[in-house]
């Protein structure tokens, strides 16, 4: 029974770790679009902070679409 429950928990993490890489891109994509939010309404509108919210965007794009191909 014990060693059943073990097995169970090991499958079941499997799962959610599946599940986090599948979504690791769209994680990436909300920092990048909270980072800009922060920016944007606190009024302290830097080209580096612009610029790392683009890229985490873009990142998390990319790697949304490559991801998502590689797993099922």
């Amino acid at each position: 029974m014990i060693f059943y429950l073990y097995l169970w928990g090991i499958e079941t993490d499997a799962v959610m770790l599946g599940t986090l890489l599948k979504n690791a891109g769209l994680l990436i994509i909300l920092i990048g679009v909270i980072i800009l939010g922060i920016v944007v309404f606190s009024g302290a509108q830097t080209n580096a902070t612009l610029g790392l919210s683009l890229l985490l965007i873009i990142v998390g794009l990319l790697a949304h679409i490559v991801i998502g191909k590689m797993v099922k």
